[in-house]
């Protein structure tokens, strides 16, 4: 599994931010006693949901050891973080609130787990989250197609590859499970700055396996190649370039009726 570097995540940090304060702000949860924030990363953000409710015990979970070291700096006596799979992660005693900002398209399949989730919330729990849904924008495109070159497509097979349902899915999926939901997109446009803001942002997420399974030489001429063409497809203004990025929202409440 590729590793995360929190510095280079939390360079776009203001507008990373964004999705998770839309999508918490519609849990209408007002006095939960347990929230966990599934794919937490470096913790800013699950550190605000200690502040939105102060009286209840926060738990961030991330898989990637050096994201929670960083996290651990937030730790306070109601908010605590946790090394653990999104895939086997349980909760110790029930919970109110779930959210997962931008973590779930890394986990493979991972509409089978909104079931397993739920089934950790209490009666009238709420489960939030919000994923990527620009995979099939000139950012990723672009990476998929010049890493299946034959000069990479050696070193680059077995990486992980984030992927997202459509709002629908998730509607049509939580339905079933008896929840009450709410299902909206968003599409920012994310004004960067700099030579290459659009690589300096993927990789720090969506390239980032794929950077890190070519060797020092392979991924210099990868990087080079990849600048360029995105340069093409994000062209730079004399305000900056222009990031166009799709975002989906899903909030679900559980009331125990399945339809």
């Amino acid at each position: 599994m590729a590793s995360w570097d929190p510095v280079t995540y939390l360079r776009f940090a203001d507008e990373r931010s964004r999705p998770f304060f839309e999508l918490v702000a519609r849990i209408d949860a007002s006095a939960p006693t347990m929230v966990v924030d599934l794919g937490c990363g470096p913790g800013q953000l699950t550190a605000r949901l200690a502040d939105r409710w102060p009286d209840a015990t926060v738990v961030g979970v991330d898989s990637s050891p050096e994201m929670i070291a960083k996290a651990r700096g937030y730790t306070s006596e109601h908010l605590g973080f946790v090394v653990a799979d999104l895939r086997s992660w349980r909760p110790v005693v029930p919970v109110d609130v779930i959210v997962s900002n931008a973590a779930l398209q890394w986990v493979p399949q991972h509409r089978s787990l909104l079931g397993t989730f739920l089934s950790c919330l209490i009666e009238g729990g709420w489960l939030a989250f919000q994923v990527p849904g620009n995979f099939d924008q000139p950012s990723h495109r672009l990476l998929r197609e010049l890493a299946s070159e034959p000069r990479f497509a050696p070193a680059t097979r077995g990486v992980e590859w984030p992927a997202a349902g459509e709002p629908i899915d998730y509607v049509s999926d939580l339905a079933a499970l008896g929840c009450r939901v709410e299902a909206w997109e968003t599409t920012y446009f994310h004004v960067l700055s700099g030579p290459d803001p659009v690589f300096d942002w993927i990789s720090g997420t969506g390239a980032r396996p794929v950077l890190e399974s070519l060797a020092d030489d392979q991924r210099a001429e990868f990087v080079s190649e990849y600048k360029a063409l995105l340069r093409q497809a994000y062209p730079a203004e004399t305000y900056g370039t222009v990031l166009p990025f799709r975002r989906i929202f899903v909030v679900g409440q559980l009331t125990g009726t399945r339809s």
